[in-house]
């Protein structure tokens, strides 16, 4: 029986992944950075187990409770959505030290294993806005794109040992945390310096006016098909709107 290990299993993918994988009859690890009784149901074949991606010795402490893995899915982020002239540079280095700094740590991390036993896979969750032009994301867009770009080398890098790296693009989905964890508890007239509200606004109603959107189902099958693809794809659209987006590129 498989085991896979994913990160932000709170809410959201995370959560969705998790019961999914689950219910293919696989071992899952179901890590968050603070465990909540009720999250996820009690379940066999079902772990609970804290990790924050930020902190080192909460990544050690984590995968060594996990035992041996199969799968790692790098699902754990943090939005952002604002104008670029007003975000803190504290900001951004928050959302770099989960979204791309957090990612490289875990993926670190379970390598060793990986490498040695000459399988295993890592899925990273990166996103749409890594395919179009989406204003108000510079900061979440630069920390997903990283991502993009570190997993197409390290795929490369993984190949001669039978290990392989992927990821996948969630299209927006209204039914999570994103937009009102992303604005950081700010209005939409507080999305960035005065003289821009007018445009903001503007472009925060196209994005929430949009006709397709992605369901937390449209990851969760996206990831385990990445998973389980022998064909050598890199990159995954999830949801119909991240698929047109791939599609128009």
């Amino acid at each position: 029986m498989k085991t896979v290990l994913i990160t932000g299993t709170s809410s959201g993918y995370g959560r969705e992944t998790a019961l999914h994988f689950h219910s293919q009859g696989w071992n899952v690890i179901a890590t968050m950075r603070t465990a909540r009784p009720g999250v996820l149901p009690e379940l066999d074949r079902l772990r609970v187990i804290e990790l924050d991606v930020t902190r080192p010795e909460s990544i050690t402490a984590a995968f060594e409770a996990a035992g041996p893995l199969d799968v790692l899915v790098n699902n754990a982020g943090v939005p952002s959505i604002g104008v670029f002239e007003g975000t803190p540079m504290a900001r951004v280095r928050e959302v770099f030290e989960t979204n791309t700094f957090g990612v490289m740590a875990t993926t670190q991390a379970v390598l060793p294993q990986f490498r040695e036993r000459g399988s295993g896979v890592v899925v990273n969750v990166t996103s749409s806005v890594v395919l179009g032009h989406m204003p108000l994301t510079a900061v979440y867009k630069a920390s997903k794109m990283a991502i993009e770009g570190f997993t197409a080398s390290l795929a490369l890098e993984l190949a001669p040992f039978g290990v392989q790296a992927k990821t996948v693009q969630p299209g927006a989905c209204l039914t999570t945390n994103f937009a009102a964890n992303a604005t950081n508890g700010a209005s939409l007239d507080e999305l960035g310096p005065a003289p821009y509200a007018p445009w903001a606004q503007k472009a925060m109603g196209d994005f929430t006016g949009q006709d397709l959107f992605t369901k937390e189902s449209d990851v969760a099958e996206t990831v385990w098909r990445a998973v389980h693809d022998t064909t050598g794809q890199l990159r995954f659209p999830a949801g119909p709107d991240a698929v047109t987006l791939s599609q128009a590129k």
